[in-house]
């Protein structure tokens, strides 16, 4: 990300810092909480990223304030779960913006947990589709362990039902595996040229 020298420079050489060092920061208060701004949209908590993002405008010069509001546009969409907004404010950065699939994962997310200000019929329908999700991948596990064990002459429906829920655990756990290794890898590329 490419920020004008100033006050929010000192990004880059504040980003290793822990939170509580940023948050007793006092050199370069609007960079660190610019950052700390960036770490709550990670973990999707807008109240505490537009605070943050608040206070850095507060503490930055004016000609840092148009760089640092499409900071704070890209973050809170990713913290609100908007993947429209998110893919529009980041190609405004002047960065590549997200993949059709990483979007299309935050609008399954934004379904399934919807931000804390949604409503009560928001809440149920997430707690609906999680449960969908659920009863489908135990449906593929059952049907998996009944045609892997019927030439075995077949096992009882209680039996064919933990087989395949040892089925998806399995399938989920290397899945995750894979995609650690993957994103490990990814991540190395980025830092290391």
């Amino acid at each position: 990300m490419q920020m004008q020298v100033g006050s929010l420079g000192a990004i880059p050489l504040l980003e290793s810092r822990t939170d509580e060092q940023l948050l007793s920061e006092s050199k370069h208060r609007a960079a660190a909480r610019a950052i700390l701004a960036a770490r709550a949209a990670e973990r999707y908590d807008a109240q505490t990223a537009r605070k943050y993002f608040n206070e850095a405008l507060a503490g930055a010069h004016p000609q840092e304030r148009p760089a640092l509001r499409q900071m704070m546009n890209a973050s809170l969409a990713l913290a609100e779960r908007r993947p429209d907004d998110l893919k529009a404010a980041v190609e405004k950065l002047g960065q590549e913006a997200p993949s059709g699939r990483q979007l299309m994962l935050l609008r399954l997310m934004g379904l399934i947990s919807p931000p804390p200000g949604a409503g009560g019929l928001a809440r149920a329908r997430g707690f609906a589709v999680l449960a969908l999700i659920v009863v489908i991948l135990l449906a593929i596990g059952y049907g998996i362990a009944t045609l892997a064990l019927l030439p075995f002459g077949g096992v009882s429906t209680a039996g064919t039902a933990v087989v395949g829920l040892l089925i998806v655990i399995l399938v989920l756990g290397g899945l995750a595996y894979v995609g650690r290794r993957r994103q490990r890898r990814a991540e190395a590329q980025r830092a290391g040229p």
